[in-house]
């Protein structure tokens, strides 16, 4: 699985105070469950953030940031956001945190059995 593993430190640093992180490997990458929700990914050189409806219609007229489609399905409350998004701290800080203040309303999902 290829993706890039500076990016995944970051996140793991910017995670690290809080007491529920896990990380999975799914979407090419590595996510980080926070509170057993999806927050934070890394697939290749891109963080998935999820945000939240909103937040992620807003981010999408920024340079660097994408919609995420899976299997032909636009997922409304997450985006890609590429290297020219988060390359300053203050950027990569600002994804971070509207991970994070969207996490609480977030909907967990179902376990498979």
């Amino acid at each position: 699985m290829a993706y890039n593993t500076k990016l995944a430190d970051r996140i793991r640093e910017a995670l690290q105070h809080l007491p529920d992180v896990e990380e999975k490997e799914m979407f090419k990458g590595v996510c980080f469950m926070v509170d057993g929700k999806m927050c934070v990914c890394v697939s290749g050189d891109e963080m998935l953030c999820r945000i939240g409806a909103d937040e992620a219609e807003a981010a999408l007229e920024q340079n660097g940031c994408r919609q995420m489609i899976n299997n032909g399905r636009v997922m409304k409350d997450y985006i890609y956001a590429d290297e020219e998004a988060f390359h300053s701290k203050k950027d990569f800080d600002h994804w971070i945190k509207l991970a994070l203040d969207f996490n609480p309303k977030a909907k967990a999902s179902k376990k498979k059995k």
